[in-house]
């Protein structure tokens, strides 16, 4: 579960529950409700703040799993076909950058994420 992952990238990075609160921004109690799965359904936006002085990817915190940029696609073709690019095209000339990309691809996982627990 999201807890118990949490709680163990916590202790390997020798954090104590009250400083990985203080680093990630967030309520020490509602950090130990979570670890605790007291709360199993914790926010993205609790999330975004936690995988960042844990260093990990909200994935991972969704699921345990990275995943791979550089990982070829299961058919063998290429990542990109010619629709994408014309889509991620089109995003950058309307001001899309690729945080804003990054922040919309963590909000679908985390929808996906919701849907399957």
């Amino acid at each position: 579960m999201i807890g118990e992952r949490i709680k163990k990238l916590r202790e390997e990075k020798r954090f104590s529950i009250t400083e990985l609160a203080e680093l990630a921004n967030v309520s020490k109690s509602y950090l130990s409700y979570i670890e605790r799965n007291l709360n199993k359904n914790p926010s993205i936006h609790f999330l975004m703040k936690l995988a960042r002085p844990l260093d990990v990817s909200l994935e991972f915190l969704l699921n345990g799993v990275e995943q791979s940029a550089n990982a070829p696609s299961p058919n063998g073709k290429e990542l990109l076909d010619e629709e994408w690019q014309l889509i991620i095209e089109k995003a950058i000339k309307d001001g899309m950058n690729k945080d804003d990309f990054k922040e919309y691809m963590n909000f679908i996982k985390f929808k996906n994420w919701e849907k399957n627990k």
